[in-house]
């Protein structure tokens, strides 16, 4: 398994920009594909993008699609989710994930998990 730890939430306006990331610490963080999902407030958790080991192929739930991007760099085990157009909709603790199976990836079944960071967007 590969630890995770996301970083680069905090408060933003609605139609501003973040960028969070997720190291891997680990060696084989190239095999696994890797998720963002996100939380809201009493709600459950859903999945936002995913993308697949080698980065050639990336997934997005409809509500982000066209504003946030996913990538990632295996050379510095670390994979990212820029956030463009944020809107209130968008406040979520957000967590990522990663999985040898992409479709349990996608489902929400990440064999492991970060700790998940906090983004905030006013109106």
């Amino acid at each position: 398994q590969v630890p995770l730890v996301e970083s680069g939430g905090g408060l933003v306006q609605a139609g501003g920009s973040l960028r969070l990331s997720c190291a891997a610490y680990g060696r084989p963080f190239g095999t696994y594909h890797m998720g963002w999902f996100r939380q809201a407030p009493g709600k459950e958790r859903d999945f936002v993008a995913a993308i697949i080991w080698s980065g050639g192929s990336t997934y997005y739930a409809g509500s982000v699609q066209g504003r946030f991007t996913i990538s990632r760099d295996n050379a510095k085990n670390t994979v990212y989710l820029q956030m463009n157009s944020l809107k209130p909709d968008d406040t979520a603790v957000y967590y990522c994930a990663a999985d040898r199976d992409l479709q349990a990836l996608r489902r929400g079944s990440g064999e492991v998990w970060g700790q998940g960071t906090p983004v905030t967007v006013s109106s």
